[in-house]
Formats: structure tokens, sequence, C-alpha cells
């Protein structure tokens, strides 16, 4: 017959941390007493009684000088006002989830909203939860939740915050928070039920499903251990709920091949391994397997933790504030949002899934809460800072996105780390704007990295220099005469504009940028215009090139003769008047004359007697002397003749 142990069967850290914290007190040779059983075990309690421990039911039971332990179930606010009263001193082993549920019904209540438990109300749990606001709704289940929201409209608009029992049922839990997202309007959601609870009962339900027999090993006053009970017999047929060895009916054994055993998180480890020790006649050579496994379960339950150790775990839970992690041990261990990545922007849903094995850094253990502080920022730090410094080393390029911009340049995340980047390592011209940069995603060289310092020197240049250089030797492996480029404008001098074609720059000469007589070439272009060029020649060994940016295709002239023909009419304008006529401008950088005879019908003294510079016209197109670039227009011949019409020339 083979036996399987369940990973998780037995104290859970809380439990756990509860029996520790007493047994401390004992050893101290303190006078201790305990408020309500520790936890919920006979067998515990009366061992810690026989070791002078007393159990008091209510505060003012406790005799005076008496150090009290508050049990893992934890109690109401008040009660620690009893206490502080009495000034008894107080050990207090609430469970750290079960305190972290006392903090959100507490400020959720500040915050106007009303706490809504779902657990068994009798529960010490539940009772010690609702003890910490003034209005809680407590519900065991789907049901009665549902009856109250059905019983007065005005329930389902109602502020609410809903938490949960540590060892409630997920099906339970699931159920209720189907109910309040489709009927209420405004309910905060605190999924709080212990993630060792929840991987406890998947384990039943898994080996359940398995096994032909389960045995549950437990104190029947134990909520998660009649939970468990419960569970497993949806899926076994044969379960039995035994508190101890001496209840073991081997009976449930025969006929069967697998037996599954899981114990309640109150179960102590020493009447787990009675039971199977009761069971050795059984399970025979599978007894060797199970001694090994149980071994390693109590190491694991008294694993210790030291501050600024790296350590691996189970993500069992994920809160609105806090992950919560598995570690094997008997401290709860929980990454606040803050230590989960040094990019604020990050979730924790696109980080963490519940399940995931991580590896995390100890922040700080706190023996008194049984809390362990993690970060999976600090560690992942560590890491980056290995990588960078192989990225210097080696000098590889890196990826980071620019944060801020000071006085002496930019500053990168790159993996986590800050990276200063001088303002002459951006690549931006001295006096450029360098927070166009800001937000973007760039790629730089590490120059320099002092680990103790913590200070990291990038350069965006260094890698822009590289490329250009591959750029620019495969522009002079192919360049010739003639071939077209995209480039982009660099700089202006008086004589023309030099452009950048891709990693090497050429000059375009002031008489090449237009086909019009300009002065100063900011009159077609400017820094950064991305303009298409030619290249007219160019000399390898003075690494210089003639561009070109003035083509055929934009030749005044040759627009003009595309355009128009002899005969047409053109919309044209005045540019200069003249003694024997005026010039006027067809299309930008083609004139054509207007003949002082061919301004008027009439005979006119002079051209500004009837025209002004700067006025638009329409005239004839007469005649076009293609050789010299000449273009004859006229007014006159648009004109209906008068009766002294003048037909003569001067």
């Amino acid at each position: 017959m083979k036996v399987t142990l369940a990973r998780t069967a037995g104290f859970c850290f809380g439990v756990s941390r509860a029996v520790e914290m007493v047994e401390q007190a004992v050893r101290d040779g303190r006078r201790a007493v305990t408020l309500g059983p520790i936890i919920h075990n006979r067998h515990v309690v009366g061992r810690f009684a026989r070791m002078g421990v007393a159990e008091a039911a209510r505060v003012e039971d406790i005799p005076d000088g008496c150090a009290v332990i508050i049990r893992s179930h934890g109690v109401a606010r008040a009660v620690y006002a009893q206490l502080e009263r009495r000034g008894l001193t107080v050990l207090d082993a609430t469970c750290p989830f079960v305190r972290r549920i006392h903090k959100i019904v507490r400020d959720a209540e500040a915050r106007g909203r009303r706490p809504l438990i779902i657990g068994t109300p009798a529960h010490p749990e539940v009772a010690a939860i609702a003890g910490w606001c003034d209005r809680p709704l407590v519900f065991e289940g789907a049901g009665a939740l549902s009856a109250w929201l059905a019983e007065d409209p005005r329930n389902a608009r109602m502020p609410l915050s809903m938490v949960s029992q540590t060892t409630g049922t997920q099906e339970i839990w699931n159920s209720c928070c189907k109910i309040v997202k489709k009927v209420c309007t405004n309910c905060e959601i605190f999924d709080t039920i212990c993630g060792a609870t929840e991987k406890r009962q998947k384990e039943a339900i898994a080996l359940a499903g398995l096994c032909d027999a389960m045995v549950i090993v437990g104190d029947a006053m134990s909520s998660n251990t009649k939970r468990l009970s419960m569970i497993c017999r949806q899926y076994c047929k044969k379960v039995a709920l035994v508190d101890n060895a001496d209840e073991l009916d081997t009976k449930l054994f025969s006929g069967v091949r697998s037996v599954g055993i899981t114990a309640g998180a109150s179960t102590p480890a020493w009447i787990i391994k009675e039971v199977i020790n009761q069971m050795s006649d059984e399970i025979k050579v599978e007894n060797a397997a199970m001694e090994e496994s149980f071994a390693d379960l109590l190491e694991q339950s008294i694993k210790t933790l030291n501050t600024g150790e790296k350590v691996t775990g189970v993500v069992t839970s994920i809160t609105p504030t806090e992950v919560y992690v598995d570690l094997g041990a008997k401290h709860a261990g929980y990454i606040p949002y803050s230590e989960i990545s040094s990019d604020p922007a990050v979730k924790a849903e696109d980080v963490f899934h519940v399940g995931d094995e991580v590896e995390v850094y100890v922040v700080r253990v706190n023996d008194v809460e049984g809390t362990v502080m993690l970060s999976k920022r600090r560690l992942d730090s560590v890491k980056s800072w290995d990588e960078i410094e192989t990225a210097c080393e080696e000098k590889t390029v890196v990826e980071g996105v620019i944060t801020e911009e000071n006085k002496g340049g930019l500053v990168a995340s790159v993996k986590g780390v800050r990276v200063f980047i001088p303002a002459s390592q951006t690549g931006i011209p001295k006096g450029g704007e360098l927070g166009q940069l800001l937000k973007q995603t760039v790629k730089m060289k590490i120059t320099e990295v002092n680990r103790a310092r913590r200070r990291v020197v990038g350069s965006i240049r260094a890698v822009a220099a590289e490329a250009r250089k591959a750029a620019a030797e495969k522009i002079w492996s192919e360049i010739e005469v003639g071939k077209k480029y995209h480039g982009v404008v660099k700089s202006l001098t008086s004589y023309g504009a030099f452009v950048d074609i891709g990693g090497v720059d050429g000059m375009v000469h002031v008489s090449e940028l237009s086909w019009s007589r300009i002065k100063n070439p900011a009159e077609v272009v400017k820094a950064g215009d991305e303009i298409d060029v030619f290249v007219i020649s160019y000399d390898p060994e003075k690494k210089k090139i003639s561009l070109g940016y003035k083509t055929a295709e934009t030749n005044p002239w040759n627009i003009f003769m595309n355009s128009f023909s002899v005969g047409d009419v053109a919309k044209v304008k005045v540019v200069k008047l003249m003694t024997f006529g005026a010039f006027a401008e067809i299309i930008p950088g083609v004139d054509g004359l207007i003949h002082i005879s061919q301004i008027a019908d009439r005979r006119i003294g002079k051209p500004e007697d009837v025209l002004s510079e700067g006025q638009e016209v329409d005239a004839k197109i007469i005649d076009v002397d293609a050789e010299n670039k000449r273009i004859s227009l006229s007014i006159r011949a648009l004109l209906v003749p008068s009766e002294d019409e003048y037909d003569g020339e001067d």
C-alpha cells in the first residue's frame, strides 16, 4: 500500500509561532497565562498546562503579575484596552495574517465604509476581527449574504469592504465575490484567505482524488481541520478524521492500495508522527520513506532566516499592498509593493502569480510579529549591478530609459540602476535641448562603474559614434556620382549647407540649393530639415562630398515649359517696373516682360501710370524664346480695343 503525506500537513507558520512563544515564555521562567486556548488542539493545550502555563477565559480571570499570551486567533480591540488598564505584560501571538485583517476593517470603517466579514460568526478569529470595528456585517456564506442584500436595495449601494476568515474555503469566498461583483455598486474586496490554508486545501483535494482512503489528523474543534475533512469527503469515499493515533481504525485500510494523510494547521508534528507509526504495520516498507518525509517537514518548520540572505519561496497571495510568500519557515514572508521593482509603474500582477517560485532578499526579520519583510527589487538590483559591471568590462551596449534631466546631463535607469550621462555624452549638440530625450529608451555604453560609491556613467554618444562609423564605411564603399540620399541638414554657413547622409556629411553649395538667386542658405533650408540630395562629386582621400539639392524636376524654366504655351493666359505678379515695361513673375523663378506697348489699350507715358509693384494681373503669353529663356507677355491682348487704340510700338 502506498501512503502519501501532504507537504503542508501540520502547523502553519502562525500556529508554529504561537507555540514557540509559549515555549519561550516557559524557558524564560515567566509566569504565563494564555487568553483562551493558544490553538485549537487539546493535546497542545494540555501539554502547556502540564508545563505550568494556565488558560484564562476572561481578562478578569488573569492573576496579577502574569504575562498574557494572546492566541493566534487574535482578540478584539477592547481586550487590549482591558489588558492595558490592568497593566499586564502582553505577548502577542496573533497570526500576522489575522492582524492584517484587523487593520483592514479598522481602516475601512475610519474611511466611512462598513466591514463585511465572510466566516463562521462564532469562530474566535471572526469574533476578534469583528471586535476591531463598530458595525461589522458577518455572514457564513453566499446564502446569508444574498439574503441580506435582498432585504433592502440600499444594502447593495452601501460602501462595503469585504474580508474573509483566514481559514475560509476558496469555494465559499469565490461565491461571495461573485455575488458582490454582480449586485454591489461600491464594495472593496480583500482576499484574506491564508495562502497556506488555500494550499493545504488544494493538496487535500488532489490527494483525495488520487487515493482510495484519506486520514485527516487534527482536533475536531479546529475550523480548518473540519473543512479539510469536508473537502476530502467530496472526492474520496473513505475518510477518517482522527484526533490522535488512538482513534485510528486500521480497518479503514482494508482493500485499499493508496492512503493520503493530511493534518490541520493546529496539529503538532508529534501527533502526525504517532499516527504514521500506528499505521506502520499496514504501510511496512513505505514507513521509512514517510519517516524521511516527516523529518524534512520538521526541518522546514524550524528553518531560520537572516537579514541580507537570498531565499526562495512560493507566492501564496497578492493583496492591494503586499505580496505574500511562503518560505517554508515559521515566519510570514511579505513583499511590500515598494520592494517589487524600482519602476513605480510596475504592477504586482505583472510580476507575480500565485504559485510562482520566487527568489527574494531578506530585508528585516521581526520575531515578535512573526514576519519577514522581503524584497525582489533589492535582489534584482544586486543582479543588475553584476550585469552593469560586465557590460562595462566587455564594452557591450545596454538599453535604459531617461528618467530625469539635471545641470550636468541626463539620468537613465538601466536594469533599475541609476546611470549618469554627461551632457557631452548625450549626442545632443551643445546648447541643444536635453529634455527631448526624457522618457525615451536609449542605447548606451557603460564607461565607468564605482559600486562602492554607487556611481555609474554611461555614454549615448559612444553608441552613436560606432553606428555612425559603420554607416560611414558603408557609404564610402557604395558612393557614386548621381546617387541619391535622404539626409538631414546639420548646419549652415554663408556658402552652403552641410547635410548628414547617414554617417557622412556632404556639402550643398549655395548655388546648388535653389534655381533662384539667394543670398543665404537659410532662405531655403534650416538645421534639422530632412531633404533629398544627390552626389555631384566626391574625394575619398580628403573625405569630401559635394551634393546637389536643385534638380531638373525642380527647375522653374522646365516647370514653365511643361505647364504653359504661347497663347495661354496666366495670373502674374508685377515684380519690377522699368521705363520700357514691367517684369512679372509667372511662377516662382520665371519672369516675363510686359512691354509698355502691351500694358494698356491706349498710349501711356510710363508703366507706373497703370501698374504697381506687387500687383497681380492677367496676362497673355505672346512669345517664348526658349534658347534665351525670354517670355513676352501682354495685358493689352486681353482688353477690348477702344476707338483711339494705339497700335504702334516705341
